[in-house]
């Protein structure tokens, strides 16, 4: 088993093995002085792992209910969340409760908004179960749902108690969704780390491959280098804000698509356009989009837009991002593969060059 530490303000640890939640009713009372605990999980995940996960409790002398909703980022609503803290209530959940998140991105931010808002605010693990989770969205303590109006437009900052990630739930993972973790992976090491793109450029078969000891190192080194991003800038006032690389214009088309897409793919195409911005911009020290848009294809990404999106309708939906700061759009780009810039306000005639001359699929 791997540790690592995150900084923050309350500082926490994520543990990286495999078969590591059969310890779970061990560990837990290290970080938890409860043991009555809501189970928050989707339809789907609830099936493969919360169920086993709440039996492995419930013999150990947890009280472990499970809360679930429909899988899927259309869930990732106020009304969810609502709809899950009134279960709660009339299950006779009070401030001596805890939330254990058992599931993907969606799962997190959910249970971790609500675990921050429910009686102003109860404890909460993070239990990650999808390869984006895992390397992402489990880790720096970032909650909330969306609004028609885009993504994650209602949130709070609150950080878990732990984070506890076991790749061998993976295996029951389909292998789009594989891929879509593999995205923010690459995200990483486009943007931080070119010793981490080198491996994903070295090892994309065996990851593909669902080989455990390839995982567990981009594991590690993601939540290595987001951990350490965190502790820098645990409420995104700065240095956070490269973690959005691909996101700017992935967000867009996750809402034009009505998030019909998958998070990981819509942030393929959103590097592939940030890296041909960063060329076409001049900002670029050395080729990059062609090196992105290979090792994405070798992943199985998407790296243009589909044939039937008006490019044009994607501007639209970048006024509303969070990413726009005092009236300005502040993107990431890449000065060479493993190092990033912030450049505020793209020429929006650039942009629209960028995203008519992507690739159609």
């Amino acid at each position: 088993m791997k540790v690592l530490r995150v900084e923050t303000a309350e500082p926490y640890e994520i543990l990286i093995g495999g078969g590591l939640l059969t310890d779970l009713p061990e560990d837990l009372p290290r970080v938890l002085s409860t043991r009555n605990l809501a189970l928050i999980t989707d339809e789907t995940v609830r099936d493969l792992v919360t169920e086993d996960l709440a039996r492995i409790l419930i013999e150990k002398g947890f009280r472990a209910e499970i809360f679930s909703f429909p899988a899927g980022e259309a869930s990732k609503t106020m009304e969810t969340v609502v709809q899950l803290a009134q279960d709660m209530v009339r299950a006779g959940f009070d401030r001596r409760s805890a939330v254990l998140a058992v599931g993907g991105g969606v799962v997190g931010d959910v249970a971790g908004f609500l675990a921050s808002i429910y009686l102003r605010g109860v404890p909460y693990v993070q239990i990650p179960t999808t390869l984006l989770a895992q390397v992402d969205s489990s880790v720096g303590g970032k909650t909330g749902v969306d609004l028609p109006e885009g993504k994650n437009l209602l949130g709070t900052f609150y950080q878990p108690r732990r984070v506890y990630i076991d790749y061998g739930v993976l295996s029951t993972l389909p292998l789009a969704h594989l891929r879509n973790g593999l995205a923010e992976v690459v995200k990483y090491g486009a943007a931080l780390s070119r010793e981490l793109f080198k491996f994903l450029e070295l090892q994309a078969e065996r990851l593909l491959s669902y080989d455990p000891e390839a995982l567990e190192h981009i594991i590690y080194e993601s939540c290595r280098l987001k951990a350490w991003v965190v502790s820098q800038d645990e409420r995104e006032a700065g240095l956070r804000r490269v973690l959005n690389f691909g996101h700017t214009l992935g967000h867009a088309l996750e809402a034009a698509l009505n998030y019909e897409i998958l998070h990981g793919e819509a942030v393929a195409v959103g590097m592939v356009a940030a890296a041909r911005l960063s060329e076409a911009l001049g900002v670029a020290e050395e080729p990059v989009a062609e090196k992105l848009k290979t090792l994405l294809s070798r992943l199985g990404l998407p790296v243009g837009l589909p044939n039937d999106l008006d490019p044009e309708s994607l501007l639209g939906f970048l006024a509303a991002d969070k990413k726009v700061w005092h009236g300005r759009l502040t993107m990431v780009l890449l000065r060479r593969i493993g190092e990033f810039l912030f450049f505020q306000d793209p020429p929006k005639e650039k942009l629209r060059e960028i995203l008519r001359d992507l690739p159609k699929v």
